[in-house]
């Protein structure tokens, strides 16, 4: 599974703030993205704080990491 962060267009630097990072049973995805999970049983969400998704990741700390690169401040939710 590749890392991709979708910024959306209308979040300026100004509105990044926190991103929730939770894992994602892949069972729960829809059979497009289990395809792309390569054997993966569990990967990893990047959302707002409204629930928008930004990305999918195959690893926790990929996630931490790729939303700090986007300045991000991540948080792990349970």
């Amino acid at each position: 599974m590749n890392a991709i962060m979708t910024l959306p267009t209308h979040m300026s630097q100004a509105k990044r703030g926190v991103v929730y990072v939770k894992a994602v049973a892949v069972n729960d995805l829809p059979e497009d993205l289990r395809a792309s999970a390569n054997g993966l049983e569990r990967i990893y969400s990047v959302h707002t704080e409204d629930g928008e998704q930004l990305a999918l990741v195959a690893d926790r700390k990929l996630a931490f990491v790729l939303a700090r690169q986007h300045d991000f401040k991540p948080v792990a939710v349970h």
